[in-house]
Order: C-alpha cells, then structure tokens, then sequence
C-alpha cells in the first residue's frame, strides 16, 4: 500500500481559506483487483481498502495544517545515556476536522486511485494561521522517512521523523549547550510533499514554531 501527497506543477493548492490537496492511494493494496471482471462485480467493496487509507491519512495531514501538534523532544546524549525522543500530541483532536474534509472528482491513472481532499477554515481558523504566520514563529523544516510495509502507520513515522529533523537542526543552531528537554508547537506551513523512495515513505513538510520550554541539564 502507498499513499501519497504530491506538489502540482500547473495549479498551486491553497493553504489558508480552502485547502486542497490532492492525495493518492495504490490500487493494488487491494488484493480483490486481481480478480476477474466477473468476480469483480460480485465484490462491491474492493476499494474499501484504499479509500479507507485516504480517510486515515487526510485527517493526520489537515489537522497538522489546521490546529498544529504539540510535541515534546530530547535530544540524543551520549555521555548521558539519553536515547533521542520526540512525543508529538495533537493541539485539537482531528475529529473536530474530520467531518469537514470532502473527497472529490475521484479517477483512476497509473493503477492508482486518485482523489482531491478539501476542507475550508472557518474565521477564527484563518485568524489562527495569520497568527501562526506572523513573524514571531520562526519557520522549521525536515525530511522524514517510514516504512512502506507498515501502511499508514509508516506515513505517521514518516511524518514523526520529519517534524524531529525539523525541530533537532532548528535547536542545534540556537541552543549552546544540549538541553535535557525542548517542548513547544508547530503548524504545518504549507503544502506537503511526499513519495517513496526503496521501500520507504519520504515526507518533506514545513512548520510554524512556536516555542515552548527549554528545559537544561542541572550543574554539578
């Protein structure tokens, strides 16, 4: 299975009023599309599968955009014995978004089942992002990768690793020394790009930072 997001060349999606985005499911995750036209006709739910990824990634990826995450990340030490750890949480739960996104004009290329993804801000939803965008938040980048193999559970690491690049290489260049813990909030920026690269989800997204606490090491 793969399910993918991908820039336009020839339209640019909207970010801030009415966001759409156009997303993409594989065909042959579905097991039920190799059988006969007949046998086809008789399995009237062969793209419960695929459509059902599109229905899991789309609320992940428009309340990132929407409400933001609320992450809490420690850095690797090595003296210490510290492991690195990134706890992301969401700001709103994405079931206040969930009824609002709209999947259209659905086609079929490249043996992949395509579709738009909508959703409109309301008033204090634009307000937010205006807030999000002002100049105070500085904006944060990253590139992450999970798993093709473990489905969407994959695009949720991809997406993981991605914000924990961001928020580490943000960090590194503005912290001296190495803090015990960083927390904070982010929003995804703008449109997200994803593929897949050997075997793995890649996920390129920018954030809005909003910085939390930073938490230091005691002095002995």
């Amino acid at each position: 299975m793969a399910v993918m997001l991908f820039p336009l060349l020839a339209q640019t999606p909207s970010v801030v009023r009415n966001i759409r985005l156009p997303l993409w499911a594989e065909l042959d995750a579905y097991p039920g599309l190799e059988l006969s036209d007949k046998e086809n006709e008789e399995n009237e739910g062969q793209f419960d599968f695929p459509v059902s990824q599109l229905h899991s990634i789309a609320p992940l990826i428009i309340n990132g955009m929407v409400y933001g995450w609320n992450f809490v990340y420690v850095p690797y030490d090595k003296a210490r014995g510290v492991e690195e750890y990134l706890e992301i949480t969401e700001i709103v739960s994405s079931d206040v978004i969930r009824g609002g996104i709209k999947y259209s004009s659905p086609w079929i290329e490249n043996n992949n089942l395509n579709c738009w993804v909508e959703y409109t801000r309301t008033d204090s939803q634009v307000q937010s992002y205006n807030l999000w965008a002002s100049i105070q938040n500085p904006v944060i980048g990253g590139i992450g990768y999970g798993s093709v193999e473990k489905g969407f559970e994959g695009i949720e690491e991809a997406v993981r690793e991605s914000l924990k690049e961001a928020v580490r290489n943000y960090y590194r260049k503005t912290i001296k020394n190495k803090p015990k813990e960083i927390s904070g909030s982010v929003l995804i920026r703008k449109f997200p790009t994803m593929g897949i690269d050997s075997g793995r989800y890649v996920i390129n997204l920018d954030f809005f930072l909003e910085c939390g606490r930073i938490l230091e090491y005691s002095v002995y």
